[in-house]
Parts: C-alpha cells; sequence; structure tokens
C-alpha cells in the first residue's frame, strides 16, 4: 500500500489536510501508523479528538515510534483517548504492512 484508499470527498478541509499530514508524515513506518488510523478513524472524530490527533501529527516521527512500540514512555500530555486508540488500532505482534 502506497498511501490512502479513503476518498477525502467527503471531508471538510480540516480533515482532508490532516488525512493528508497523516499519510505524509516522513518515514514510511509512521505514514502507515497514522495514515491508516486517520483512513479508518478520520470521518468519526469529534473536534476535541481531531485537535488531539493533530498534536500527535506534530509529534518527531521518532519521538512517536518510540512511544507506541513501548520504548519510551509516553509524555503525560500526549496519552490522550486519542493516542491510546491509536496505539490499539495496530496489532504489535505483525508488520504494519500485514
Amino acid at each position: 500500500m502506497s498511501g490512502t484508499t479513503r476518498s477525502s470527498a467527503d471531508l471538510d478541509p480540516r480533515r482532508r489536510r490532516t488525512l493528508f499530514r497523516a499519510w505524509h508524515r516522513g518515514i514510511r513506518e509512521m505514514d502507515l501508523i497514522m495514515g491508516r488510523f486517520a483512513d479508518a478513524e478520520i470521518g468519526d472524530l469529534s473536534e476535541e479528538e481531531l485537535t488531539q490527533f493533530e498534536a500527535l501529527i506534530e509529534v518527531p516521527d521518532r519521538d512517536l515510534f518510540r512511544w507506541l512500540t513501548g520504548e519510551d514512555a509516553t509524555p503525560e500530555n500526549y496519552d490522550t483517548p486519542v493516542y491510546r486508540r491509536l496505539k490499539s488500532f495496530h496489532r504489535h505482534d505483525a508488520p504494519i504492512h500485514n
């Protein structure tokens, strides 16, 4: 998979921008983690949840990846309900491209 499979036609401009940014992180692993989550959830996120997701998009790839894999502790200010949904969205016992 090389990018989003979700149409953005039904999304408002803020969600379109967030979906694009989720798929264009910088490292491919984070594109897949953030992008797949955004494909599945972006249309259902509340405004507050969208704000939390946008904050996660601002986190450098290396830091966010280490939090998601448990290599580093997640800072309290980023340990939000959306972060926990993102973390549980992906199985950690299999490659992310299955």
